[in-house]
């Protein structure tokens, strides 16, 4: 496997000292509690040859949760961190991958698990945003197309980074009116000039004919009023594993050298005689020890939760999070072809729904509702049934085909008068409190480094941590990336011994290894070769054995829930099969933890527990509600097309 050291910082590129404005986002001072006065960052691309290098051994393992808790532990009132990252999502990770590649001393502490909440409940989309220059072109508004050119250059350098978990992927746009195609065609010609060398493919129309032989199951004549198909325009996208990436970047951290830790709660916020905010008391969730961690500079990254921390510090704080409700619903893999998406641009009610082909099944979304801020949200048999009338004007759908369903809450930065969620605004706010501590809130997967860049730019420059590097993310590997390229699937099929049985290793398996792990693939063969863990935990899916052996000493896997729904996607996926695999994924992890008769059973009841909620809310009258039922729809059955 090829994987190698990278150097990041002055002495790696011999880079000179310049300074250049980044203005790519409103950075704002907040005054008695709320955002005010945009400014613009004066921020240093390099610092001088003397600046502090950081080194990053691929090759090296990920330290323990334990060692990581000794090092959180390191962080006392007298050698305090430079930053404190607090949300172990998709931007909390990104800043402390951000602080540590810049030389600052950098701890991340999440509640629960890493992506546990908005981050790996996502449409899996890394788009540009072509929505948004919709938006922007009928609207005069540059604040949307600002949005397309950061999205559309994050999309890239998220693919360059993370290419074994990232990918570029054909979405489909019907057209069942005459003026639909010239309408998209130009839209989406559109997109491709505006994206310019970050582009990925060209669009193109396909004709009805040729629409019909990529995508068979699409309508010829839509039932909502007889017209029939007038062809397809055909853009480009990127596609991801959310919770992987997430991860893959609190994995990277770690090896780069920052205090990385999940299950470990902020209680309490540490501030000095003037009010400062110098640290959090923070409780471990699994031991229930607590300890005082000390830092310069405190950063809030718990998207939903943003106004809890930030009212915690002061409880007259208004809130500045408006949360929206995003729901996805499962389905198998023969709603759509395998390289190939479908977008419905606007729904009876003016939305946009996505049914999309992801881990060999397909995904269909989403909704955008208010919603409750709750750390388990479950779909509405309101909001399913909206998902599948949306796309059962395209293609036969049934109900009973659902095999899972989650929300995800969306923390939308806006201005507590706006009146409604889709008003609010898609970009992220970077601000300081009077309190010291810096909140990053909003935004989108897509633009996830961008956010954490900015963060911690901002943190560089209030003079409470030391002048570290610019940011060094925009072309750094992600663990897994440095030896991977689209034929290492055939690496790990040739290099594997099948312990179970005679034979090589299906192909499918090797795919998803190569997909999940990137250049690690090969650890996860090892440990199902020595230790006879090569068998799927359950039919029809490839996940192996071993990954869970391997997520729980290489990836901070420390419950049931953490596995099936963030290290593998089975919840995601397949709920009944999901079901099925647990108790033995409960019990693998007991011989890795030492986990006693009694903890196993509590174990396996709460992550039955949690998968209730990758169900509706509400059962059909006469019938159950779990999905491990034989006989039984994951839910109420409601077939409205016929067969699929």
């Amino acid at each position: 496997m090829r994987r190698r050291l990278l150097l990041t910082g002055a002495a790696a590129t011999g880079a000179v000292a310049a300074w250049s404005y980044h203005d790519s986002v409103e950075v704002r001072g907040i005054s008695n509690g709320f955002a005010h006065s945009a400014v613009r960052l004066l921020v240093p691309e390099a610092l001088s040859e003397s600046a502090p290098l950081t080194r990053i051994d691929y090759l090296s393992k990920v330290p323990s949760r334990a060692e990581q808790l000794r090092k959180l532990a390191d962080g006392s009132e007298r050698n305090p961190f430079d930053v404190l990252v607090i949300g172990g999502g998709a931007t909390g990770s990104g800043c402390a991958l951000d602080a540590i590649t810049r030389g600052l001393r950098t701890a991340l502490i999440e509640r629960e698990d890493f992506a546990a909440g908005t981050s790996s409940r996502s449409t899996k989309l890394v788009h540009g945003g072509v929505r948004y220059l919709e938006k922007a072109v009928f609207s005069f508004d540059y604040g949307q197309l600002k949005l397309v050119f950061e999205a559309l250059h994050e999309r890239k350098r998220l693919l360059e980074n993370a290419p074994h978990l990232c990918n570029a992927l054909p979405i489909m746009t019907p057209c069942y009116r005459w003026w639909e195609v010239p309408y998209y065609w130009l839209g989406l010609k559109a997109y491709d000039l505006v994206a310019g060398t970050q582009g990925l493919t060209m669009s193109r129309y396909n004709s009805p004919k040729e629409s019909h032989r990529q995508f068979p199951t699409l309508a010829q004549t839509r039932s909502e009023d007889g017209s029939s198909l007038k062809g397809t325009i055909v853009y480009y996208d990127g596609q991801f594993d959310d919770s992987r990436l997430c991860i893959a970047l609190a994995c990277t951290a770690a090896v780069a050298g920052a205090a990385v830790t999940n299950h470990t709660e902020a209680t309490k916020l540490l501030k000095d005689e003037s009010g400062m905010i110098i640290g959090a008391e923070v409780k471990d969730t699994l031991s229930g020890k607590r300890i005082q961690v000390y830092a310069k500079q405190v950063i809030n990254a718990t998207g939903p939760f943003t106004d809890s921390l930030r009212q915690m510090s002061d409880p007259s704080k208004p809130s500045i999070i408006m949360p929206s409700a995003g729901v996805h619903v499962t389905l198998p893999d023969y709603y759509s072809p395998e390289h190939l998406g479908m977008i419905v641009p606007k729904t009876k009610d003016g939305r946009v729904v996505f049914m999309l082909p992801w881990l060999d099944a397909t995904i269909a979304g989403t909704t955008d509702s208010s919603s409750e801020i709750t750390m388990q949200p479950q779909p509405t048999e309101k909001e399913i049934q909206f998902i599948l009338d949306a796309i059962a004007e395209y293609l036969t759908v049934r109900r009973s085909d659902v095999m899972s369903a989650w929300s995800g809450i969306r923390p939308l930065a806006t201005d507590p008068d706006a009146k409604d969620t889709a008003s609010a605004s898609r970009d992220h706010v970077v601000s300081m409190d009077t309190d010291g501590m810096i909140t990053i809130a909003g935004g989108k997967w897509t633009t996830y480094r961008r956010m954490a860049e900015d963060a911690i730019d901002l943190a560089c420059l209030n003079g409470r941590i030391p002048q570290g590097l610019a940011c060094q993310t925009s072309h750094l590997p992600l663990v897994g990336a440095t030896g991977y390229d689209t034929a290492l699937f055939t690496e790990v099929a040739q290099n594997y011994t099948v312990p179970h049985r005679p034979g090589a290793i299906d192909t499918r398996v090797a795919k998803h290894l190569a997909a999940s792990y990137g250049d690690r693939a090969e650890d996860i063969t090892r440990i199902a070769e020595q230790r006879k863990l090569g068998r799927r935990l359950v039919r029809g899916h490839p996940v192996l054995e071993a990954e869970v052996v391997y997520a729980v000493h290489n990836e901070y896997c420390e419950t049931p829930e953490d596995f099936i729904a963030r290290r593998s996607r089975l919840a995601f996926l397949d709920q009944r099969a999901c079901q099925e695999a647990l108790p033995r994924v409960v019990e693998l992890m007991a011989e890795e933890k030492g986990w006693w008769y009694w903890k196993r059973q509590r174990e396996l009841k709460r992550a039955r527990a949690f998968l209730k909620t990758f169900t509706s809310d509400a059962a059909a009258p006469g019938q159950k509600s779990g999905a491990h039922q034989e006989g039984t729809d994951l839910v109420s059955s409601h077939n409205k097309g016929g067969g699929a």
